[in-house]
Formats: structure tokens, C-alpha cells, sequence
């Protein structure tokens, strides 16, 4: 991007597409369509491309205006809750805790492990679903204040950050009362003739329950697998297979999706972590979670 760009040329960019039209923009800006003109030709000059065309009376988008267009959209979209946002953080004083959650991990889990801070009177509370890497990256430029996550993080040099265990659980399955009586008939080889759903190679339980099927000379019937977990829980509460999950979400889980428990996934636990950056714990959320974890 040239030197010369600046953000009052896009608005003024921004303004005439959202208006169709040059006149009609310098009516909503106050200003002589001159002024509106040239400030678009300094745009398309530093971006070095044609935004606007001639369509009827008015104006239309080339292929670069589009793509200026939605970036300017996102720009000017955030630029109009600024003020908002400034109020809100000085009218009301908070506690914040900026949590990455890993993509694959069950979301009443996730609600399980933030309960040591969920009595904080004056909570924030933001979570950001993402890939482990990403969240990773994030975590490191302090975007985070901690990574919830299903694994330890590979040793990386670059990247100095310290796991906190927090919970463990063993797994067990669960079915919709359509498929609860003939899952629970021999099994766990049952399994082999119910649909089975399962989560996908993503997540980091699904090697130990694969191993676990080798181990009791079962092949499921595999009927779906899924990267997110809710989805997991979602359609297998709708029937469409026996799924896997973690027994300390037990009591919510038969609650909020009225399945029923199959029978116990013997040997099968996941562990979860708190990933953080600084050696020493500096939010005092982060440190409630923390506390009593392995230093």
C-alpha cells in the first residue's frame, strides 16, 4: 500500500458506494462533489487501481472497489462502535478474562472448567474458538489471557508458554432413548451394529478411542464424525448414533440433551489444560484456575 493512502480518502470511497453516487454522497457529507471526486481519484491513485465505473446515472463497483468495499465495511463498521465502546469501559468497571478455546473441545466441559471464576461479580467474560495453532499465536502476543485446550503443547523454543492441568475425565456412552435399549444389549459389542459417532482425528481422544475399539476386537459402525463437539452431542441426541463424552459433563449433558448412558469407555480419559505465557500468574482469574494445578 502506498505511503500517500489515508482513511479519509476510503470513507470518503466508502460513502459514495454505500450512496451510489457522487452527488448524492457529497449531500450526505456536506461537502462539494469536487472535494468528493478528488478524494476518491487520491484513493484509486495510491491503491493504483480503478474502484468505481460508470453504471446509468450513478456509479457501480469494479472487482478491486468490491474488495475495497468489504474491507472498508469492516473498517468503519468497527469505527462506529468506538465510541460505544470507550463509554462502556469507563461507565463500567469490570474483571476481564480473554479465554481461547480450543476448536475440538467439548463446550460443557468448557463451561465445567470456568466455573472457578464464574462467581467473579464483576466479570468480562470473552471466548474465541480456534485451532490450536492459532490460538497459540494469539496467546503469544497477549491477545489471550489464557488457552483452555484437550493437550500439551509441543516443545517449541520460540514459544515459552506453561500447561496447567486442570480436570481429567473418563468417557462414556450415550445414546438418544431410540437407540439406548440395543446399544445397552451386549454391549460394548453392541457397538459394532448401532451407528456410532465420533469425533474427528482432531481432537486428541479420538487415537485412545480408536485404540480402545482395537482392544475389544470391535469395529464401529461409523456413521459420523465431527470437528465440534456440540454437533457431536446435537445429532447424537437426535438419534443418529451412540457418541462418546466426558463423564464429568454427565449430569448437564442428561439434562440439557435427554440421553441416557450406554456404559463406560474402560480405560479412555481426556485430560484438560489451561495454557498460559507469563512464568509467574498475573490475572487473578487466571490464577483461580490455576490454583492447585501441578507448578
Amino acid at each position: 500500500m502506498s505511503a500517500n493512502f489515508s482513511y479519509r480518502h476510503l470513507y470518503y470511497f466508502w460513502v459514495v458506494a454505500k450512496e451510489g453516487g457522487m452527488s448524492r454522497a457529497a449531500l450526505k457529507l456536506d461537502v462539494a462533489v469536487q472535494t468528493v471526486s478528488t478524494q476518491v481519484r487520491e484513493l484509486e491513485r495510491s491503491l493504483g487501481h480503478t474502484l468505481l465505473k460508470p453504471a446509468g446515472r450513478g456509479l457501480a463497483l469494479t472487482d478491486a472497489g468490491l474488495a475495497a468495499m468489504r474491507q472498508a465495511d469492516l473498517i468503519f463498521q468497527l469505527g462506529e462502535q468506538l465510541p460505544a465502546a470507550v463509554l462502556d469501559a469507563v461507565s463500567s468497571p469490570s474483571v476481564r478474562l480473554n479465554v481461547g478455546v480450543l476448536d475440538i473441545l467439548p463446550k460443557l466441559v468448557v463451561w465445567r472448567l470456568l466455573q472457578p471464576v464464574m462467581r467473579e461479580p464483576q466479570l468480562r467474560l470473552q471466548c474465541q474458538v480456534d485451532e490450536f495453532e492459532d490460538l497459540l499465536g494469539d496467546l503469544a502476543l497477549h491477545r489471550f489471557d489464557l488457552v483452555l485446550a484437550d493437550r500439551l503443547v509441543p516443545p517449541n523454543a520460540s514459544l515459552k508458554v506453561y500447561c496447567h492441568p486442570l480436570e481429567a475425565s473418563n468417557l462414556s456412552w450415550y445414546a438418544a432413548a431410540s437407540l439406548q435399549a440395543k446399544a445397552r444389549r451386549g454391549f460394548p459389542k453392541s457397538l459394532a451394529r448401532v451407528p456410532v459417532l465420533l469425533p474427528t482425528q482432531h481432537a486428541a481422544v479420538r487415537g485412545q478411542l480408536d485404540r480402545w475399539f482395537e482392544r475389544i476386537g470391535v469395529r464401529p459402525h461409523l456413521v459420523g464424525e465431527f470437528e465440534d463437539s456440540a454437533l457431536l452431542e446435537t445429532f447424537g441426541a437426535g438419534g443418529m448414533g451412540v457418541f462418546p463424552a466426558a463423564d464429568l459433563t454427565h449430569d448437564d449433558l442428561v439434562a440439557r440433551y435427554r440421553v441416557h448412558r450406554v456404559g463406560s469407555c474402560d480405560g479412555v480419559s481426556e485430560q484438560f489444560f489451561a495454557v498460559r505465557t507469563e512464568k509467574k500468574v498475573a490475572h487473578p482469574l487466571v490464577q483461580r484456575l490455576v490454583r492447585g494445578s501441578a507448578k
